[in-house]
């Protein structure tokens, strides 16, 4: 029976990365297994949008050479709704001003700026909540 899922990822992966690349494998798995996602990426935890900071969880290798791209494609490519956090974007030097020098490729092609309001649309039409 497939459900809908709201996956929140809003810890800071420079004091918790382990934490970040769960809730992004469970979001990729939940896809992959058919159910319908919606991701909200705020707090410090938007560092996983940006390109070199994805960048640089690869190349520390506590995980799969190149598994955290392949997460995040499915991620980007398969999740029903991705949304990011204006302010926690701002908070980390981020603006839809220098968002393409910043953000992963083609985010504007899935991503929803967003804040509070997208958190309380997504989380209040889900059957399951998840929170990294």
């Amino acid at each position: 029976m497939s459900k809908k899922f709201f996956i929140k990822i809003v810890t800071n992966p420079d004091v918790d990365q382990r934490k970040c690349v769960v809730g992004i494998a469970c979001a990729a798995q939940a896809i992959r297994d058919g159910h319908e996602v919606d991701v909200f990426f705020a707090a410090d935890g938007v560092k996983m949008l940006h390109s070199a900071y994805i960048e640089s969880v690869n190349e520390k290798g506590s995980i799969p050479d190149g598994m955290i791209y392949d997460m995040m494609n499915t991620i980007t490519s398969g999740a029903s709704k991705v949304y990011c956090s204006t302010g926690s974007q701002a908070a980390n030097g981020v603006t839809k001003e220098n968002a393409d020098e910043m953000l992963l490729e083609g985010y504007s092609d899935w991503m929803t700026w967003s804040g509070p309001p997208g958190v309380i649309e997504l989380s209040a039409a889900s059957d399951v909540q998840l929170v990294y």
